[in-house]
């Protein structure tokens, strides 16, 4: 599957749909998860913890509009090789300027491990999931 990446995005799909060993196409990440649903569900508990972090709401002074939802609801189910296809700004010029360090993204990253954690989404999908993000870092982390 090729996939259409927005600028500064790495290349995930080589994760998108994984083949077995016979190689035909195995279930993809996004419908093993549970797909848009589940999305949406991951991306609005993520935020929720994000505006409740002390040191990572700062960044969303404005809180989280539906439509930063909605992009990051399609970024990653293009990554975890779901229908959709990103259309929306890239994620290095989304982040640019804002001065994001490693250890906040890693922070970030820490919640988006609870929060599928607390959707039920088994550890393995999970740190599939987890994976995926942490290729993100490059284009994100600006300070």
């Amino acid at each position: 599957m090729t996939m259409t990446i927005p600028a500064a995005m790495p290349d995930l799909a080589g994760h998108a749909e994984p083949s077995d060993a016979a190689g035909t196409t195995a279930t993809s990440l996004y419908d093993a998860i549970g797909g848009h649903a589940a999305l949406v569900a991951a991306v609005n508990g993520l935020f929720g913890r994000l505006l409740a972090d002390p040191e990572l709401a700062p960044f969303f002074p404005g809180g989280v509009g539906e439509r930063h939802r909605r992009y990051v609801v399609t970024m990653l189910a293009e990554a975890l090789g779901g229908p959709h296809r990103y259309r929306g700004p890239g994620l290095a010029d989304s982040h640019q300027g804002l001065g994001i360090t490693g250890a906040q993204f890693d922070r970030t990253a820490a919640h988006l491990v609870a929060t599928l954690d607390g959707l039920g989404v088994p550890a393995d999908l999970a740190s599939q999931v987890i994976a995926l993000v942490a290729g993100l870092r490059p284009a994100v982390v600006t300070a």
